[in-house]
């Protein structure tokens, strides 16, 4: 199965928190549909507005850093967000966001290169991000984290394969 994407960017800088990504007063539930309605409300109040399934996040440095928690990386899936690329981000929100079935790219050259309102493709198989006439090479997604991503996240995977 090959995993691709288009879409349009969004671009923010570095030290994006989990704070501002989903802001600690809209954690009073769970469900992505309601989280989905507050993300990225205190960095770009219009964001939910203009985001547009297929969008694409890009960060600076240190994307996700902040507290542990998963509703970050929910919330930005759940608002349509197909992929989000950045120099680098905070560890447990990479780990996140792969569990919860959300791409994310680090490749500092495409975070800095590409402009807020880009159109970028991402050809996770072959480990391209083209915005333009620019194409940037990335590690391609391992098999089983392409698995975990196209079963729509970590528990969906493993609730999917069968018992032995």
């Amino acid at each position: 199965m090959s995993l691709k994407s288009k879409g349009k960017v969004h671009k923010y800088g570095d030290n994006v928190d989990t704070d501002v990504i989903i802001p600690a007063r809209y954690l009073n539930t769970p469900e992505p549909n309601e989280l989905k309605r507050y993300c990225m409300r205190d960095i770009d109040a219009d964001f939910v507005n203009k985001v547009k399934d297929g969008d694409i996040i890009i960060g600076g440095k240190n994307f996700g850093c902040g507290s542990s928690r998963e509703h970050a990386p929910i919330a930005i899936k759940a608002s349509g967000v197909s992929c989000v690329i950045a120099e680098s981000f905070a560890r447990i929100f990479y780990r996140n966001s792969i569990n919860i079935g959300l791409p994310i790219i680090e490749s500092g050259e495409a975070a800095k290169a590409i402009q807020n309102g880009d159109i970028v493709e991402i050809d996770f198989d072959n480990g391209e991000i083209i915005s333009g006439s620019q194409t940037f090479k990335v590690p391609a997604f391992p098999q089983f984290i392409q698995d975990i991503i196209s079963a729509g996240g970590l528990l969906s995977k493993i609730k999917g394969e069968s018992s032995i």
